[in-house]
């Protein structure tokens, strides 16, 4: 039942949508697309790469803010950097722009848009309220923004190379995060239910 139920999402649960709904939607996909580019300047160093909170912010929006919304706000945030503003990780040292969106990192950018949906459509049947989801929604939520991203790479360095440079240095830091969003958004949902049950 968990799996085909529909269920209301964080943000919707925690804010009242029934007034301005496109306001206050327009307003939360700019917040969320500031996250996103506060999050890819964010670096943590732990093991041989430091690497950023990004993924972890793609696939925690989605969750938060359902598979429409949560792609959208991504689809914004490519937006604003196809238009030159420095959003992305390796911006501006590494390019801007186009011309950016067009290097290594090309296919993960796309695999952001899929990754928000994926945990997103999950999040809506209830996915990010049970630790054991959560980690199933994250994996997969990874696996959309990897598979792109390994094969735009793989395309322009080869498939080895893609694999050791843009795969197995991060698993770690995914590992991570996954624990992160597996043990948060459960809690932040038993802390909000538990609120609306005892006002």
């Amino acid at each position: 039942m968990q799996k085909t139920t529909s269920y209301m999402v964080l943000i919707s649960e925690v804010f009242d949508f029934t007034n301005q709904q496109y306001i206050k939607n327009i307003f939360l996909v700019l917040v969320g697309s500031a996250i996103l580019f506060l999050s890819s300047k964010f670096r943590v160093h732990i093991g041989p790469v430091p690497f950023s909170m990004q993924t972890l912010a793609v696939l925690l929006l989605g969750c938060i803010l359902g598979w429409k919304l949560g792609v959208l706000t991504v689809f914004a945030y490519l937006f604003e950097g196809a238009l030159g503003l420095p959003v992305f990780a390796g911006t501006p040292e590494k390019g801007i722009g186009l011309a950016y969106m067009m290097g290594p990192t090309g296919g993960y950018l796309v695999g952001f848009l899929l990754g928000a949906g994926i945990t997103g459509f999950l999040a809506e049947r209830g996915w990010d309220r049970n630790c054991f989801w959560m980690v199933i929604a994250m994996l997969l939520g990874n696996i959309a923004i990897y598979v792109p991203g390994l094969l735009w790479l793989g395309n322009l360095v080869g498939y080895s190379a893609a694999i050791e440079f843009g795969f197995l240095p991060f698993l770690l830091g995914d590992l991570l995060k996954l624990l992160i969003a597996a043990l948060l958004m459960p809690y932040i949902w038993k802390l909000v239910l538990s609120r609306k049950d005892n006002p």
